[in-house]
């Protein structure tokens, strides 16, 4: 029998634009406040200001051209590429207001890598921060998107209005602020990449009914635990990536179910959150282990620093517990201290499972070491063994997940849709394990991504790649995780390859210089093969040819421990 979530029920969704449950429904205190602080200028927006932006902002990208930039219409998708910012934020909640799906590329994204996700998305136009313009513009070359459908989100490009002078020459024109256009709960609200369980990043898709079930169950959950909406906003320092779906949901769009202040930075920067942390008293930080691992170690961290800061939500990946601890010594964390983890991933929009804390159901499920929680509301979960059995308490398996948060599937690739998502439920690809009580232990991953930094990376992506070196230089490849990340769980990239006959006149140690400087060229560093490229006589496989990628690693990390081992 699937386990269920023990918290209440989601209530049934009618058919609606979400951008009327984030701005119409939501608990908020009758003044208005600071919603959005620039860390970088100091430049704050409240509330009121925000939803301003965001309906003046949906008209403005309907107008046609010079005026605007005429998007919006039957089939349109915007492609979003940019660091953080104040007006990425405005613009995917335009968008929302007008059901136009967005598709959120990696600001880290190589030419290659972009015009792969422009091409897998079906993007009809591009938003991007000034800084990748020259990036944005040859993988638009590329895949034949003309540059008159490339558009700034902020700063200057010459030639080129910005959403800020949009939305600035729409209230100085005052034109008319068009009504939220209605959606379904299987409308199509934005992509998100996704490495799935297996193969080549996918674009997944996400629904207006997704993510207000979603939002729906941060609602529940926070009710559960007794807490009172706060009478002032507590300030979260915003660097996860907006991209990302960790970032996306926790920064811009969770924060209109409670009242909170977000100090939006790029990206990460150790030493910049160090500065901030303490000048706008940062109550709230949404981290990533990687990140976490940084602080901890970093020299110019002071436990005074963190005085204000009450809560860490961290995710994207797991959390080893001596981190969190190492972390609470640093900082000199008091008992009252909250630091949550929990798992999710594109596929349940953001959130499977939560910690629950000690005040809710009266103290009958509390918190366990090592658990990543229970799942959320309207869930149901099922271990399954490897030969498509249900597995019992505390064994093994694979976890299935089902719920109003599961998404449809992946945008115009059906067989991946096929083998991830049967009946309503989606095939994780990781081992877990699920205690009487229903709380989740995470064991291992067992499809073949991988997680840097908490961003995943597909090894038959990097693996493809090599095979595509212009000289052909191999003729088989295997890529796996090894050891070498920040944290003593985290894995890095390693690749195994079979020269070709050019490659062996070559030479293995030319062979692999080229090998690493083509993937340093054309994948985002966190992809790069930190764990080394080694050349080898043959692939291992099973006799029906699936590579095994374990014995690989089984050996080298045994080769590894050898005493003066040279990898």
């Amino acid at each position: 029998m699937p386990f269920k979530s023990p918290f209440p029920e989601v209530p049934p969704l009618p058919d609606q634009n979400v951008h009327d449950l984030f701005f119409n429904s939501a608990r908020l205190p009758e003044k208005d406040y600071v919603l959005h602080v620039d860390g970088l200028t100091g430049e704050k927006r409240t509330r009121s200001e925000f939803v301003e932006r965001v309906r003046v902002g949906a008209s403005a990208l309907c107008q046609p051209q010079p005026e605007g930039p005429g998007v919006g219409g039957e089939g349109e998708i915007v492609g979003i590429l940019s660091h953080n910012s104040l007006d990425y934020i405005t613009l995917i909640h335009s968008l929302l207001a007008l059901t136009t799906p967005f598709a959120l590329l990696s600001a880290h994204g190589t030419a290659y890598e972009l015009a792969y996700a422009i091409r897998t998305s079906k993007a009809t136009c591009l938003f991007v921060g000034p800084d990748l313009y020259t990036v944005a513009l040859e993988a638009a070359r590329e895949v034949g998107l003309a540059e008159e459908r490339i558009f700034v989100l902020s700063g200057r490009v010459k030639g080129k209005k910005s959403m800020a002078n949009l939305i600035d020459s729409a209230l100085e024109r005052r034109t008319p602020v068009l009504p939220v256009r209605p959606a379904k709960k299987d409308t199509l609200a934005y992509l998100v990449f996704s490495s799935g369980t297996t193969g080549l990043p996918k674009a997944v898709m996400v629904t207006h009914g997704n993510i207000a079930f979603a939002y729906l169950q941060s609602s529940i959950t926070y009710q559960a635990s007794g807490l009172p909406v706060p009478e002032y906003p507590p300030v979260g320092l915003a660097f996860l990536p907006f991209y990302h779906t960790y970032g996306l949901h926790m920064i811009c769009m969770r924060g209109f179910s409670l009242p909170v202040t977000f100090v939006v930075i790029p990206n990460w920067d150790a030493d910049l959150v160090l500065r901030l942390v303490p000048k706008y008293r940062i109550n709230i930080l949404y981290m990533i282990p990687s990140a976490l691992h940084q602080l901890v170690h970093h020299k110019k961290l002071r436990p005074e620093d963190f005085a204000t800061v009450a809560s860490i939500l961290c995710g994207a990946a797991h959390l080893p517990p001596l981190l969190a601890e190492l972390f609470r010594k640093a900082i000199k964390a008091g008992p009252e201290f909250a630091f949550a983890e929990g798992f999710g991933m594109s596929e349940v929009t953001i959130s499977a499972s939560r910690q629950p804390t000690p005040t809710m159901f009266n103290g009958r499920i509390p918190p366990a070491l090592g658990s990543v929680g229970l799942l959320q509301p309207g869930m149901e979960g099922m271990i399954v063994r490897e030969d498509g059995t249900e597995a019992g308490v505390s064994e093994q398996g694979e976890l299935w997940l089902r719920g109003g948060n599961v998404v449809p599937g992946y945008w115009g690739n059906e067989e991946a849709t096929r083998k991830t998502f049967s009946d309503g439920w989606l095939k994780t690809g990781d081992q877990f394990k699920v205690d009487a009580l229903g709380r989740l232990y995470f064991v291992e991953r067992a499809k073949d991504t991988l997680k840097v930094s908490g961003l995943q990376v597909a090894p038959s992506e990097i693996e493809a790649l090599l095979m595509a070196h212009p000289e052909r230089l191999v003729v088989d490849a295997c890529v796996a995780g090894v050891s070498g990340g920040r944290t003593s769980d985290e894995k890095v990239p390693r690749a195994w390859v079979v020269l070709s006959e050019t490659g062996r006149m070559r030479g293995r140690r030319e062979v692999i210089q080229k090998l690493d400087e083509w993937t340093r060229k054309n994948l985002s560093k966190y992809k790069w093969l930190r764990g080394g490229i080694d050349a080898v006589d043959e692939i291992p496989k099973s006799p029906t040819g699936k590579v095994l990628r374990r014995a690989l690693q089984d050996h080298h990390e045994n080769e590894k421990r050898k005493p003066h081992a040279r990898l």
